[in-house]
């Protein structure tokens, strides 16, 4: 497969074989048709010529600079055994090949390509009637092909830096995003931890107290034991990979626990800050999973703190919405900036979605048709059973 690969390379392209079969089909009509053999030579000879001169075209991509030399050589062996003058077709595809040189090579190689070229067609000059005329007209449309081609050079280049600088951005914006991933995982993880452990140490606690009412019963207190036992060393654990997660983060573990209850005092932080903010409570409040309950405070706080930062002058609305196991929350901003979801280049949705996807739920973001920004999110829950 991989000789089949090499091989195909090596093979013009179609639009190549085109542009050379184009020219060869010119080139004999101009022989055929056109030319005077007095004047110009046989015509077995021109045709001959002018269907090499063409074949060199169709590698003239990948082999620009080598295919100018084989057309420039087939050229000049023609005007040594007889100079075609006032032939248009060979003048054609030295032109085509100067030009495929300086749009594909450096610098140093397109000059060379652009003398080749031009002795080449001023050979017949040379060998003639050596007027001065017909070098400067030749001349002219040889530098024109010649900036022709470095023109297109220049253009490519510049589209190839754009489209590497396009890969580069996104690159690192996949980058930035992967990393406020992981950054938002290991904040879920943080204060679920909180939530987790508190609750082991309820049982953990439980089954010592249930130890001390089983007096007389030896398997349940055996059972209680092992339970005690378990809880104790899964909250060593879970102490442990705490102390991994707040290595970077220890003010965090000096704050208190995040909660829908707190919101008032973020609602008035916000204000301080200079955004108005309306907060409302809708249907009878329920108390939620902590895990919920810290994820549902924490996307309130990003999607504030998101308004704050990109709404410009506005006012903003907390809507808290308790439902039968679910809660919803709607944030929304009347600003004309790009709102309450763009945290820092997106990263602030990511890290919603990231909390929200944890327990199942659903999250929407996006401009309000009265204008400003939208963030609507219903998270699920299991009812605490009575």
């Amino acid at each position: 497969m991989e000789a089949s690969s090499r091989a195909s390379s090596l093979r013009p392209t179609r639009k190549d074989a085109l542009i050379a079969l184009g020219l060869a089909v010119a080139g004999q009509l101009e022989v055929w048709i056109w030319w005077v053999p007095d004047e110009q030579g046989p015509k077995p000879l021109a045709a001959i010529a002018l269907a090499l001169m063409a074949g060199a075209v169709a590698w003239s991509r990948l082999a620009p600079m080598a295919s100018l030399a084989t057309g420039s050589a087939i050229y000049a062996a023609w005007c040594v055994a007889d100079v075609p003058q006032g032939s248009l077709m060979p003048m054609v595809v030295i032109l085509v090949l100067v030009f495929e040189v300086a749009a594909r090579c450096d610098v140093a190689r397109a000059v060379a390509g652009g003398v080749i070229g031009l002795a080449a067609i001023w050979l017949t000059f040379v060998l003639t009637d050596n007027d001065f005329a017909n070098y400067a007209f030749t001349g002219v449309f040889v530098v024109g092909s010649w900036l022709a081609g470095r023109g297109i050079r220049s253009r490519q280049a510049r589209a190839d830096d754009f489209e590497a600088h396009a890969v580069r951005v996104e690159r690192e914006r996949e980058t930035q995003a992967r990393e406020a991933v992981a950054e938002e995982r290991a904040r879920i993880a943080r204060e679920l931890h909180d939530v987790v452990a508190h609750s082991v140490g309820v049982i953990v606690i439980q089954a010592q107290a249930a130890q001390q009412l089983s007096v007389g019963e030896e398997a349940v207190a055996q059972s209680l034991r092992s339970i005690e036992s378990s809880g104790q060393q899964a909250l060593v654990e879970m102490r442990r990979l705490l102390g991994l997660l707040r290595r970077e983060d220890d003010e965090l573990a000096l704050a208190p626990q995040p909660s829908l209850r707190y919101l008032d005092h973020l609602a008035a932080t916000v204000r301080e800050a200079g955004l108005p903010v309306d907060l409302r409570v809708e249907g009878a409040v329920t108390p939620l999973p902590p895990g919920v309950d810290v994820s549902a405070y924490r996307i309130v706080q990003e999607a504030l703190t998101n308004a704050l930062k990109h709404a410009g002058p506005a006012s903003a609305r907390v809507l808290v919405r308790y439902g039968a196991g679910e809660v919803e929350l709607e944030i929304s901003d009347d600003g004309p900036g790009p709102g309450a979801g763009n945290g820092g280049g997106g990263h602030g949705l990511v890290g919603m979605r990231e909390r929200v996807s944890v327990y199942g739920g659903e999250l929407e973001s996006g401009g309000r048709p009265e204008g400003g920004y939208a963030v609507r999110v219903r998270l699920p829950f299991e009812p605490a059973r009575p």
